[in-house]
């Protein structure tokens, strides 16, 4: 497994994922020297799991989806609303139900991988970058063949919507490195079709009509807040220029 991971990694990966086994057992330092190199990293850690969360990791736009649209328009939203308003806070609340959903279904992902052997690469082998490419594909056919059957075949997604395109290419990972239909068989195992009357389950499910929506009303809201504001300024200077 070793060997297979690192030739994965020569292949998909960046060069640090490769190392000598010397290494491996060599003990990090919790936080380094330098506290601002700590802290920089965790900032950019953060960015790279929100960024890893795009269900098309080639759309630059973040839109080609149903989802990834709506997530798109939440972010949006936000950041073009007070921070601490009501308005504010209900769109937290969405968006975080949103991002749950999609760690969800990864975390579905990583314990399979787990349970497979792979601790130490589950997260390395389930990253996907923005840059990644149909063209460096090795097995896209089959990969998306199988995909279709976890999606048939299993509840690792639990929705009737197309499965993440991100998957496609963790599951071309997996056919490089021969574990691909050891992950299916436990997929199968571990999460099978859930029956007709478990489909929905009242408040979990992402209603994205009803998120537009939202993200509508908050703009909306926005604008006659704005709308307001100018108003009463309006209304202070005819004050103060009648004194």
């Amino acid at each position: 497994m070793g060997s297979a991971f690192k030739k994965f990694c020569m292949h998909f990966c960046c060069c640090c994922c490769v190392g000598d086994d010397d290494n491996e057992d060599e003990k990090q330092p919790l936080v380094p020297q330098d506290p601002l190199e700590y802290f920089n990293r965790e900032v950019q850690k953060r960015r790279d799991e929100e960024a890893n969360l795009w269900s098309t990791p080639g759309d630059p736009s973040h839109s080609e989806r149903d989802d990834d649209r709506v997530l798109y328009s939440l972010l949006q939203a936000r950041n073009k609303t007070r921070m601490g308003s009501t308005g504010y806070r209900r769109l937290s609340v969405d968006i975080e139900a949103m991002r749950d959903t999609r760690r969800e279904v990864r975390d579905k992902w990583k314990t399979v991988l787990e349970n497979l052997g792979f601790m130490a690469e589950a997260d390395s082998l389930l990253t996907v970058s923005a840059g990644a490419s149909h063209d460096r594909m090795r097995n896209a056919a089959a990969a998306r063949a199988m995909l279709q059957t976890l999606h048939t075949e299993t509840s690792i997604f639990s929705t009737r919507e197309p499965p993440p395109e991100r998957y496609l290419f963790i599951l071309d990972r997996l056919l490089y490195l021969d574990i691909a239909e050891d992950f299916l068989a436990k997929a199968k195992r571990f999460y099978p079709p859930k029956e007709d009357s478990d489909e929905e389950v009242p408040g979990l499910a992402i209603n994205l009509p009803l998120l537009l929506a939202r993200v509508e009303q908050a703009m909306n809201g926005r604008d006659e807040e704005e709308d307001d504001e100018s108003q009463s300024e309006r209304e202070d200077g005819n004050f103060s220029d009648r004194s």
